[in-house]
Order: C-alpha cells, then sequence, then structure tokens
C-alpha cells in the first residue's frame, strides 16, 4: 500500500479530510482544483495551495505545482501535490492507483469507473458499478461515511447540517452579485447583525453569533444568493483550523474502500 499514487478531483474541506486521511496512511496524494476555487473552510482546505502556494493542515502540507511532474516530486517530498487541473487530465499522464471524485458537485462531471483500477466518488450523483467501484455516503445521520457497493449516495436535500438548533441561519449569502470583500478572517467572533463581508459595498450580515468558521477568498466574483461564509454558533475557534467530524468519517469511508478493493485487484 504505501507510497501508491491516489488522485483526488476536488480539494475542498471534504476532499482534504479525505487527502489528509490517506496521506497519514502512506498514499501519495495529488488533488487537482480550478484557477478560482470558491471554497468557505479555506483554512482547513488544501484548494488555498491555489492562492497562497502553500498550506498546512494538521501536519500536512500540500503544495501548490504545476504540472504532473512537479506533482509527483511533492509527494516523494511527503507532502500533498494541487494541480490547477479542471479536467484532471493528471488522470491520463500519471495512471494513479486510486481516482477519487471529491468534488461534490452533485452530479457527475465527467469520473468514468475505468479511469483507474479502484475508482471512488463521494456523494449523489454517482451510481456504484457504474460510475465508480464504490460510492461513499456524504449525507450527515446514521450513514455518513458508509461505503456503497450497489446504488447511489442520499439525494442531496439543499438543508445545511444542524448546529446547536440551526441550519440556514449559520449560512452567510451574498447579498448580490458582484466582487467579494471579507471583513472578518476566519476564526474572528460575530455577533447577529454585524457585517461580516461586502459584496459590490452591500453588506452580508451574520444572521447569528458564533465565530466565523468559513469565508469566500477576497475578489471573487459572486451571484446574488451564493453561499459565501459559515458561522459556527458552537463558538470554539479551534473547530475553524481543524479536520471536521464529516470529514473525518468520509475519509475512513474512501480509506476502507481502497483497502477492500485491493484485495480484489493485483
Amino acid at each position: 500500500m504505501a507510497r501508491e499514487l491516489v488522485v483526488i478531483k476536488g480539494a475542498g474541506d471534504l476532499a482534504s479530510g479525505v487527502a489528509h486521511r490517506l496521506h497519514q496512511s502512506g498514499f501519495q496524494v495529488i488533488m487537482t482544483e480550478i484557477p478560482r476555487p470558491t471554497v468557505i473552510r479555506r483554512a482547513v482546505a488544501f484548494a488555498e495551495a491555489v492562492y497562497s502556494g502553500e498550506i498546512t493542515v494538521e501536519g500536512v502540507t500540500a503544495r501548490l505545482v504545476s504540472d504532473p511532474e512537479g506533482a509527483l516530486r511533492v509527494t516523494w517530498q511527503g507532502e500533498v501535490a494541487v494541480l490547477v487541473d479542471p479536467r484532471a487530465e493528471v488522470i491520463a499522464a500519471l495512471k494513479p492507483r486510486v481516482v477519487v471524485d471529491a468534488i461534490l458537485a452533485k452530479t457527475n462531471l465527467g469520473t468514468r469507473i475505468d479511469q483507474a483500477p479502484i475508482v471512488i466518488a463521494l456523494g449523489p450523483g454517482f451510481t456504484a458499478g457504474t460510475d465508480a467501484h464504490a460510492v461513499i455516503e456524504t449525507q450527515r445521520g446514521h450513514y455518513l461515511g458508509r461505503v456503497i457497493w450497489q446504488g447511489a449516495a442520499a439525494a442531496n436535500t439543499g438543508i445545511p447540517g444542524e448546529v446547536m438548533g440551526y441550519r440556514e441561519e449559520r449560512v452567510l449569502r451574498a447579498p448580490a452579485a458582484g466582487i467579494f470583500k471579507s471583513c472578518k478572517a476566519i476564526g474572528d467572533p460575530v455577533k447577529a447583525g454585524e457585517t461580516v463581508a461586502t459584496v459590490n459595498g452591500v453588506p452580508l450580515r451574520a444572521q447569528i453569533g458564533g465565530v466565523l468558521r468559513g469565508v469566500l477568498h477576497d475578489g471573487l466574483e459572486v451571484t446574488a444568493g451564493q453561499k459565501a461564509g459559515d458561522v459556527d454558533p458552537r463558538g470554539e475557534r479551534d473547530y475553524c483550523f481543524t479536520i471536521s467530524d464529516k470529514a473525518r468519517a468520509i475519509g475512513g469511508g474512501v480509506l476502507e474502500a481502497i483497502l477492500h478493493l485491493k484485495g480484489y485487484i493485483s
């Protein structure tokens, strides 16, 4: 198992939880991203390397690279490689043992079961046995992180997970279309009604108090109503900078699926 290559499509916070677990289990991990990622939980998302060049999450560093060869070098140095590669062309170039679709687009954007000996997909939009060898349940609840060998994950409800009785109230949404600019940093305390960001000067106000767990990168162009941030009512600043329970559960499901499938593929 050690040093086998895994390509993960997407580098958001859930994908990064998967990458962290696989890296810590001895796999070489390369992640692909779009040129301007719209990740909310940037403090725990390896996608942030696209903007900053590198980011460290719980002791694991991800580094931005420019080509597949550079990605391999970074993984051999003990880091996660992040490559701007919207079409995930690195898969054809490097022929990894494992491909994980962690884009979480709620639909299949091009992943095929024949792209690698082991192909795993996260969440709805995929059918195990058709699009991928296994699908991982991403919906919170009793089955979170379960490996699905036949069929699909639960459909997306569009309802945010509940935290201390709050659901949609936790989510910060752009008040207008335009250029996003934050007024607070991740981990900062916020009060209900306080301005957290602006879009073309229009204030985006928090609906509840807590800590700012995530917020979009400054300068991104957003649409009205687009998710732009997340307030955690628990008020625990450390939660903003550590992998979530959901991401850890999904990462465990991916690792289980890989180890199971390796028993059948030489």
